[in-house]
């Protein structure tokens, strides 16, 4: 996970950088303290659903390239439960990241049940 938070914050870096924005001008826009943002850009925080839509608005690019980056949505989801859950106006962000636990966690009970199971082979 921990890789994932890094590669988000060089991403961010060079999106800002290529914004011409500084630290400081980004932290505004996006409504986040200038030391929050440092410690994203660092890898060292990883900011919530809500936090990555601002910052995505304020840098002018899709919010949905950032819940890639920061590991909240696979690259492979498109049109998936984790966007359709992030993008309800309707939810909570603590609402939204309750969701996506839950889902995740189902996502991983399911793979492991099914990696569990015999084959046709091993029940004979």
């Amino acid at each position: 996970m921990g890789q994932r938070v890094e590669n988000l914050g060089d991403y961010l870096r060079e999106q800002r950088l290529g914004a011409q924005l500084t630290l400081r001008q980004l932290a505004d826009q996006a409504g986040v303290s200038n030391p929050y943002l440092s410690q994203i850009e660092r890898g060292l925080r990883k900011p919530s659903a809500e936090v990555l839509q601002q910052i995505a608005k304020a840098l002018r690019i899709s919010a949905e390239q950032l819940y890639v980056r920061a590991g909240i949505v696979g690259l492979d989801e498109s049109g998936s439960v984790e966007l359709a859950i992030l993008a309800d106006p309707s939810l909570t962000e603590r609402q939204k990241q309750s969701l996506l636990d839950v889902y995740s966690s189902f996502l991983a009970m399911n793979a492991s049940e099914e990696s569990a199971e015999p084959t046709a082979i091993e029940r004979d």
